[in-house]
């Protein structure tokens, strides 16, 4: 059977990937600090007919060989951790980080969580935590008695709120930002949550706006990096290089139908 017709299908489940990697593009272009993701190919193992160096007489060598490669396979999809657009909501509890770092939540089951997404909440026991109901790390407890709109929180992360009969804001907390050796290497679990893995290297907590930490900023959001028309343009290309491989297999049958047909 001929290579072309494995070859050619290997690039077809290839732009499937692809195809499937640029949707959850697309679908998260809304999604309050998504980050886009790349898919990375490589080629497959090479058939060697002929070694580059075989010697063709005594006095000389094959300058170069004969090979056959096998097609296509995905190799890795990275995140791409470039900032996304700040929006201005006005909200005194959504926060958005510009620059390198992380806030850091609770799961359920005691682990720690990764995020960019600042939409945070205050529950009904003055707990700052995110729309999962996740707690914020380190903890934030707002005290009884404040006042919403008065909740103020620095760019380096200093968090002060009025109470109800006292006009001086109190300082309640310090916000904590993490950042990593390899960002790349976190694990997505959804709900906009990354996990650490071996591949993060150690977990490098800070202050806001010191030590390469990115900065705070109150009342607004981080949009999704995904560029629309850069995605569809891939999509395009995706799609060319599909009909392509598809054209391939077509033309390997056809050559093998006229192969068949040499007997009649």
């Amino acid at each position: 059977m001929m290579r072309s017709l494995w070859t050619a299908a290997s690039g077809m489940t290839a732009q499937q990937f692809n195809i499937d990697t640029i949707s959850n593009n697309l679908a998260n272009v809304n999604t309050t600090g998504f980050k886009k993701n790349r898919p990375d190919f490589e080629d497959l193992l090479y058939q060697t007919l002929r070694v580059a160096g075989t010697p063709a007489t005594e006095v000389t060598l094959v300058p170069t060989g004969i090979q056959v490669g096998h097609g296509v396979r995905p190799a890795a999809t990275q995140k791409i951790f470039i900032q996304g657009s700040l929006q201005n909501t006005g909200n005194v509890s959504d926060l958005a980080i510009e620059g390198e770092g992380f806030f850091r939540v609770l799961l359920y089951d005691g682990s720690y969580a990764y995020t960019r997404d600042g939409s945070f909440k205050i529950d009904a026991e003055g707990q700052v935590v995110n729309s999962n109901g996740y707690r914020f790390l380190p903890e934030l407890i707002l005290p009884e008695g404040f006042i919403r709109e008065s909740l103020t929180i620095s760019q380096d992360g200093r968090v002060t709120v009025k109470v109800a009969g006292n006009d001086d804001p109190i300082e309640v907390g310090q916000i904590e930002i993490y950042r990593f050796i390899n960002p790349t290497g976190l694990q997505a679990i959804g709900e906009n949550l990354f996990k650490v893995t071996n591949a993060t290297g150690e977990v490098i907590a800070g202050r806001p706006g010191f030590d390469g930490m990115g900065k705070i900023i109150q009342k607004f959001l981080e949009m999704s990096n995904v560029s629309v028309v850069n995605e569809m343009v891939n999509m395009i290309v995706a799609q060319r290089a599909y009909e392509l491989n598809s054209k391939a297999i077509q033309t390997t049958d056809s050559m093998l139908a006229t192969a068949n047909s040499l007997k009649r």
